[in-house]
């Protein structure tokens, strides 16, 4: 067993014993690196991420594309790191899914929130409901690139009507980091609830989530009767 092979040993061991909570940042990009990159020091290339990013966040957040400019990088080792937050949001998306009732704020903020994980663009969600508001499918519905993204409302009433919907709700991120509604929120939203209510459907609620933040516009009183 060479000196790497002993290091990898001791952290691996270090980790099973205590988990990453004694951890430095450029410990943990070691310890993941270790299962791409076998036989090197890479305590080096560790630090190298973290001053390249500025942050062990940059780091999981960077393309796959800047993270093989950095000297030592492989696409093996980039698409390891890319894997990381992937997982944890589909980890998270998985355990909320538990929320299949979104009779609260709180649980369909809940079950929102690790959808827009992430995400650099605006995204357009929506959850159709039955009568006891338990989720019968949840979709993406537009993408875009920052506060660019446009909710047709002819596909949002049509999708409702295709899932047997009795009410919908709305949520799409602000990559601001502000979950505030704007202006245009607002019109777009009264505009979506006066489309569902043509066809019988309510629009149960409009959430926009910003981090790990959110706000409803069924709580401002937006949505109530006017």
């Amino acid at each position: 067993m060479g000196i790497h092979d002993g290091h990898r040993e001791r952290m691996k061991k270090r980790f099973l014993q205590y988990g990453l909570d004694n951890f430095d940042d450029h410990n943990v990009l070691e310890l993941l690196l270790f299962y791409a990159l076998p036989r090197r020091d890479l305590n080096p290339l560790a630090h190298n991420l973290l001053n390249h990013f500025g942050s062990l966040s940059g780091v999981l957040e960077a393309s796959i594309e800047d993270l093989k400019r950095v000297p030592g990088m492989g696409e093996n080792a980039a698409i390891l790191l890319k894997l990381v937050p992937q997982v944890s949001r589909r980890y998270l998306i998985s355990k909320n899914s538990d929320y299949d009732i979104l009779d609260s704020v709180t649980k369909a903020g809940q079950y929102l929130m690790p959808l827009f994980m992430y995400e650099r663009d605006e995204v357009v969600y929506m959850i159709c409901l039955d009568a006891k508001r338990k989720v019968i499918s949840c979709r993406e519905i537009s993408r875009g690139v920052v506060n660019t993204a446009e909710v047709s409302i002819r596909k949002i009433v049509e999708f409702a009507l295709a899932n047997n919907a009795t009410s919908v709700i709305i949520s799409h991120n602000h990559t601001s980091g502000i979950a505030l509604p704007s202006y245009e929120d607002e019109m777009t939203t009264l505009q979506i609830k006066a489309a569902l209510e043509m066809v019988g459907i309510t629009l149960a609620d409009h959430i926009i989530v910003a981090g790990d933040d959110y706000v409803s516009l069924a709580e401002s009183g937006l949505l109530e009767s006017r």
